[in-house]
């Protein structure tokens, strides 16, 4: 999958407003592979809607949202769900981890999906994020910057031409954000993938190639 085209998407939510002052909503909008996009908006404005339509878990907008000109209100269950397995990852807001699973279980049970990483590779994450001593701790006795940290690595354990990170530094100090974003910069290289930072104020530090309002 190459390209995410946005045609005049107005969320239901929104239906009453005449215009929306945004480079995403009401407007044309392309987000090819291999770019890096910060959208940045304040509370409310639908950064968490804006990542369900792409990956398919909404669907209350008018408008088109097209993967590779495939108006993806055609995509039956099947079809989404082989997309958000090898296309379109999410790094939730809300990170949706399994709290009486460990840490690296949590990340290996989505790695099964495809056996993209060795676990060799995962336990390079943990090292590189700080993690190395909470291999094996139940995800729910661990602070929210830590799941923050798993959550990551969960998403990256599966092969994607876009990667989307909601809010992904909200508990964490520069270093650990600064090591995040060097993962996935080097997994989007990688894969020639494109990435998608929400943010409503401290974001990744990646190179971003464009910055859009929602």
């Amino acid at each position: 999958m190459n390209k995410i085209f946005f045609q005049n998407v107005t969320p239901d939510v929104f239906a009453a407003a005449a215009h929306l002052d945004s480079d995403i909503w009401q407007t044309s909008l392309s987000l090819e592979r291999g770019h890096l996009y910060l959208v940045e908006a304040a509370s409310g404005k639908g950064k968490s809607t804006f990542c369900s339509y792409i990956t398919g878990y909404r669907h209350d907008y008018t408008g088109t949202v097209s993967f590779d000109d495939e108006d993806t209100r055609h995509f039956a269950a099947a079809r989404w769900d082989d997309i958000r397995r090898r296309h379109v990852s999410l790094l939730y807001q809300e990170l949706r981890l399994f709290p009486e699973l460990t840490a690296l279980e949590n990340v290996i049970i989505k790695n099964r999906l495809t056996n993209y990483k060795t676990e060799p590779e995962i336990k390079e994450w943990f090292d590189r994020l700080s993690l190395t001593d909470k291999l094996h701790a139940r995800v729910g006795r661990m602070s929210f910057g830590q799941q923050q940290r798993v959550a990551l690595m969960r998403a990256l354990a599966q092969p994607f031409d876009f990667l989307l990170c909601d809010e992904p530094v909200s508990h964490l100090d520069d270093e650990n954000a600064a090591a995040m974003a060097g993962i996935i910069l080097e997994e989007a290289r990688r894969q020639q993938a494109a990435v998608i930072v929400t943010s409503i104020g401290k974001h990744l530090p990646l190179p971003y190639d464009q910055a859009l309002r929602l």
